[in-house]
This record gives C-alpha cells, structure tokens and sequence, in this order.
C-alpha cells in the first residue's frame, strides 16, 4: 500500500426509504384509495396505474383517482379523508418485499446500525411498523414529520445516523426514489437505488446519480462487505 492508500472505512449502519424499498406497501395504499373512490361513487383505479405513484404518497394518489389538478381547491380534504381510509387498513396486505427479511438478519449479524427515514407521516409509520412486528430491528425511525425538514434534504438522513451512534460518511442509504438519493448523496452517505421500488416504466435509476442501482436485497449485502 502507497502512502496515498488507505484501507475503506468499515460500514457502520445502513439506513432505507421504507414504502417500495423495505415494505410492499402498495396493495393498502391503492386499496384505501379505492375504498374512498366506491364511497363517492367513482370506478376503482387498478394497480397498474397507482402502483408507481405510492412512494409519492397520498397527494399523488388522490389527484390520480379524482382526476384532479394539483392545485384543486379539494385537495387537502381528500387527503385527509384519504389518510382515515388507509388508517384502517394500515398493515391489512403490506408486506415485506421477498429477501428483505433475509437481508435485515444479516446486516444484525454484521452488528450493523439498521434504520428507517421515511416521507411517511409518523402517525402511519410507527403503527405500520409495530403492526408487522418489525419496530424493534431499527436503531432509529425518522418520518415525514420528525424534523421540520424532509427528504430530499438531508437532515432527517443526519439525525437518523446520530440517533444510531454512527458516523453517515461511514454508511449507507437505500431507496426507491431519486429524493432518497439526492438526500443520501447530500448526507455524505454512499446511495443504492433498488430496482423492485415504485417508479415509472423506463425509469433510469443511473440518472439518479446513486452510487449503485441493485436488483435484489441480498446485492445490498455485498455492497456492505465488498
């Protein structure tokens, strides 16, 4: 080894997006949506054309269903009329995507740090996670409303690191949406998009700018010890 060499910092703790990254959280959101558009009447949306919309949350679903503008004077109160929907049905069908199971088992056999920052509103969040019986596999769970700010700025990223006791140069960020990398990247953090997430057909994940796009979570792994 030259002088200028020096052995890669250990990976200290890896940190996901949760809705299209760890959890499956598709079937709830479109089947809220759905239940919502019988009780005004209107014909149900079919997954192909909500699946891809769930990462962006209630707003975009509810636009889709309504046909509406992103400006309609109605939006906040379906929203919210929304939100009580998928709170009934919060953990009904969501499940974890296939080997992400495997993949948490392995990075606690690493003795790795483990954790969740998440757009989603705490009050969904935390539910959904102790639902599934998974709350206690994760350091740290930052929601949309934790700080004042959200991803893609890289706060919510930071004080998820420092709640886990590690250092965010020394870690990494996982996610399906090009917010989740931009925050990353912006955190310090090396980023992984994942290929199974909610985007658009034809989506290039490499135009994110991540410093790996993966097709499985086992990949993840090798990220982590390669």
């Amino acid at each position: 080894m030259t002088a200028t060499q020096c052995e890669p910092t250990p990976t200290q703790g890896v940190f996901f997006d949760l809705d299209g990254t760890l959890i499956d959280t598709a079937p709830d959101m479109g089947g809220a949506l759905n239940r919502m558009l019988a009780a005004h009447g209107r014909s149900p949306v079919h997954e192909s054309a909500y699946r891809h919309l769930v990462s962006d949350g209630s707003r975009a679903l509810t636009r889709l269903g309504f046909g509406a503008p992103e400006d309609d004077a109605q939006q906040a109160e379906r929203v919210a009329e929304f939100l009580r929907h998928y709170g009934d049905c919060l953990a009904d069908e969501s499940c974890l995507f296939p080997g992400v199971a495997e993949l948490l088992d392995q990075l606690d056999a690493l003795g790795l740090a483990i954790g969740i920052v998440t757009n989603k509103p705490g009050a969904f969040t935390e539910p959904l996670l102790q639902k599934m019986g998974l709350r206690h596999r994760f350091a740290s769970v930052v929601s949309s409303d934790t700080l004042p700010k959200r991803k893609p700025d890289p706060d919510p990223i930071w004080h998820a690191a420092r709640e886990s006791g590690v250092d965010a140069a020394a870690c990494l960020y996982v996610g399906d949406a090009e917010r989740d990398i931009i925050a990353g990247n912006a955190a310090g953090m090396r980023t992984l998009a994942v290929e199974w997430g909610y985007f658009p057909a034809g989506t290039r994940l490499s135009d994110w700018q991540p410093d790996g796009v993966v097709s499985s979570p086992s990949a993840i792994v090798d990220w982590v010890v390669g």
